[in-house]
């Protein structure tokens, strides 16, 4: 695993931000810290636990040997180039994520 990011929820929405329609919620990078700011719209569909804790993001090269045997928040999901998923693990929220081949 290689760390990505740490990504931290927000109560409003920042300046710059962009949206990400299935998953309603908004989101902006700051790559010299490697920190993800995100705003979640009130329906989003993404687990209570991802909208209220700050959760750190790691790139796996198998998302799903990644997820085996660990608490789902969020089931694999594809992105578009990617696909992410995010579960909680040692009393933390944690984001996996896989480049498509």
């Amino acid at each position: 695993m290689k760390y990505i990011h740490t990504g931290i929820p927000l109560a409003e929405k920042l300046e710059g931000m962009v949206f990400a329609e299935p998953l309603k919620v908004w989101i902006k990078n700051e790559p010299a810290y490697n920190v993800e700011f995100l705003y979640f719209e009130i329906d989003s569909p993404m687990a209570a636990a991802i909208q209220e804790c700050s959760h750190v993001a790691y790139d796996v090269e198998d998302i799903d040997a990644a997820l085996a045997g660990k608490s789902v928040l969020w089931s694999k999901f594809d992105i578009g180039d990617a696909f992410i998923a995010f579960v909680y693990d040692k009393e933390c929220v944690v984001e996996f994520y896989q480049k498509k081949k």
